[in-house]
């Protein structure tokens, strides 16, 4: 396990240093943490806590969000796109980016319809923010504001949380063809025959849907049964089989038990 460090502490080292919000295994800074691992590249973890402006981090890096990187003088780097590429020109080996550019197209796009605007992620964020936002307006409270703010960011509205499950699912369906297709030719990956980035963000963002159990993952029981209440149109299109290549991703290449800050 990594060592964890303050902003503080942060500002003062050189090397590789993941700044990671507390508390929560964020699909975005999973990811990073997983490709960080298979490619063996040494990095501390820096706390940034939820809910806070963080005045310090943005001071720092010009960033306020998690999770960002930044690697001895160089800007830090936010975009999930710029981190994947990161890691590939850091560490030569494993290579994650296939050198095949249609395969290299497919890929990044795949993963965008994981973590990009729309995506999988966004979707169910939006599903995620329903509850919360249905109390806050039965019952008005500052201690909703946080969240109320980052469902303004994903623009939330009635009509885009009542279309989110089955976009979510779409995607569920897309990624299901995919390791169906990748199967048939005798792949256990998702793209071409060798492990890609694609692996890692599918193996990581598959949380929002169905969490890994409390022994690999622990997080708050809040935070699990959230992660865990999907619409019957996503729970329908979450396919075993997407599962089943999650947990083989993550026992044969990512670090287990999953370690929160």
């Amino acid at each position: 396990m990594s060592e964890i460090i303050s902003i503080a502490d942060a500002k003062k080292r050189s090397g590789v240093r993941l700044v990671l919000t507390e508390g929560a295994p964020g699909p975005w800074g999973e990811a990073i943490k997983g490709m960080l691992h298979v490619k063996k590249i040494p990095y501390v973890r820096v706390r940034q806590m939820p809910g806070t402006d963080d005045p310090e981090l943005l001071a720092w890096t010009g960033i306020r969000n998690a999770p960002q990187l930044i690697a001895d003088d160089e800007p830090a780097i936010h975009a999930w796109s710029d981190l994947i590429h990161f890691v590939d020109r850091w560490a030569d080996t494993p290579a994650l980016i296939p050198e095949d550019p249609k395969l290299r197209a497919l890929m990044f796009g795949l993963i965008h319809e994981l973590a990009a605007e729309d995506g999988l992620a966004w979707n169910r964020r939006l599903c995620l923010f329903k509850p919360i936002i249905d109390m806050a307006k039965e019952n008005p409270n500052p201690a909703f504001e946080t969240v109320l703010a980052l469902a303004r960011h994903y623009r939330y509205s009635e009509e885009a949380v009542a279309r989110a499950p089955h976009r979510a699912a779409e995607v569920l369906g897309l990624f299901t063809q995919k390791l169906q297709e990748q199967r048939t030719s005798g792949s256990e990956y998702l793209l071409g025959h060798t492990l890609s980035a694609l692996d890692v963000y599918w193996a990581t963002f598959l949380a929002l849907c169905s969490p890994l159990s409390e022994d690999l993952c622990p997080m708050p029981d809040y935070l699990r049964q959230s992660y865990a209440n999907i619409d019957e149109t996503v729970r329908a299109a979450l396919d075993p089989g997407l599962i089943e290549h999650r947990d083989f991703i993550y026992k044969t290449y990512l670090e287990l038990p999953v370690e929160l800050l």
